[in-house]
């Protein structure tokens, strides 16, 4: 495809819905639809001009019948490319809803423990969603078996030909300020940790600026998703 006819970029917003014992709900694309028989993650395209949250709101009552009750918690974007067209996965984390999500759009459902996603056959654009689905919403240890928070140096001093082998276990870098966040993000930090209060515009505009979750210091973990992060720093660093 040349310069003249770009490749269609496809803003997709979609969810992890949970239920009460911490399983996410899956979806089978049906038959005739693009990529057919491959589960994803509940969602669809925004519409010209439809607000991100507003856009799925709609999407998870069209398609499940269901209806976000508290505020959808912001996850991660993820751009995919597939042969025809180009994917912008906008991912938000949904707990509380009302209704019980059934068929309304001819697809097979399924729940499915977190720990099974990797074998669910999900959609190659979903795939990178799995990782970060097991970042806590309020961070209080600095390294786990699922990811481990460092310096801006050390991710630099590992090179790039690291990153693609940090699939289970995410690398955060923790950040003093919104630059330092940015300069991370460049770097290819799975997720951002700020060590520092930033004022509410700051965070506001990192969180728009980069595509990986964001954790907020100084803030309440509901405002912070507001404002476009994904959780909250309450670690002693």
């Amino acid at each position: 495809m040349n310069a003249a006819h770009p490749r269609p970029l496809i803003h997709v917003v979609a969810a992890a819905v949970l239920d009460a014992a911490g399983r996410v709900l899956i979806a089978q694309r049906p038959a005739g639809k693009h990529l057919a028989g491959g589960w994803e993650f509940p969602g669809g395209k925004l519409e010209p001009g439809e607000e991100r949250l507003a856009g799925l709101a709609r999407e998870l009552r069209e398609e499940l019948g269901i209806r976000i009750e508290a505020p959808a918690r912001p996850l991660i974007r993820v751009r995919h490319t597939y042969p025809s067209r180009d994917v912008l996965l906008d991912m938000w984390v949904v707990r509380s809803f009302a209704g019980e999500p059934q068929s309304l759009d001819g697809q097979a459902l399924r729940w499915c423990a977190i720990e099974d996603l990797g074998q669910a056959n999900l959609l190659p654009a979903d795939e990178p969603i799995v990782a970060s689905l097991r970042l806590p919403e309020r961070l209080s240890q600095a390294s786990t078996p699922y990811y481990e928070i460092g310096d801006l140096h050390a991710l630099r001093q590992q090179g790039a030909g690291a990153i693609p082998a940090r699939r289970v276990r995410l690398q955060g870098v923790l950040c003093a300020d919104a630059e330092e966040g940015m300069a991370a993000a460049r770097a290819g930090a799975d997720f951002l940790v700020m060590s520092k209060a930033l004022a509410d515009d700051e965070l506001a505009a990192l969180c728009a600026a980069v595509a990986v979750p964001v954790f907020a210091r100084g803030v309440a973990l509901e405002r912070a998703w507001g404002l476009g992060a994904s959780g909250i720093n309450e670690m002693g660093i």
